[in-house]
């Protein structure tokens, strides 16, 4: 899957994402030893980024989804780039893509540069939207 050309199956689960959860931003990514790789990114013209500053990294390592309702306040992302830097990121929102063997691949998130909370409804929407990814 690293370095596939867009597909357009994954491009519409993102965008419905950012649709269905009213944020400018949505990802699919999958994380790599070294990097983040975006299979699909809507509001966001970036393909990959370094796995050390990346959000979706953090958001692997358990199989429960990973909130920041305020990344600018959150002692977890308090000097990560995405957040104190240009992009400004303020609140995240992942599901980790778990394969049937239970490994992370990556993350579904989805992003917006003003924090706000998610609903139990919106959980579901995007752990629904990353069930879809898997399948």
């Amino acid at each position: 899957m690293l370095d596939t050309p867009p597909d357009g199956a994954f491009d519409r689960v993102t965008a419905l994402a950012s649709q269905l959860l009213n944020v400018p931003i949505a990802i699919t990514s999958l994380v790599d030893t070294d990097r983040i790789w975006f299979k699909s990114h809507h509001g966001l013209d970036v393909e990959k980024i370094d796995r050390e500053p990346g959000l979706c990294a953090s958001a692997i390592l358990n199989n429960v989804p990973y909130i920041l309702n305020d990344a600018s306040l959150d002692p977890r992302s308090l000097a990560n780039p995405l957040v104190a830097g240009e992009n400004g990121f303020r609140f995240y929102a992942g599901i980790p893509l778990n394969t049937h063997d239970n490994h992370n691949l990556g993350v579904l998130c989805v992003i917006d540069y003003k924090p706000r909370t998610i609903t139990e409804e919106e959980l579901d929407i995007l752990r629904s939207l990353a069930q879809i990814v898997m399948d």
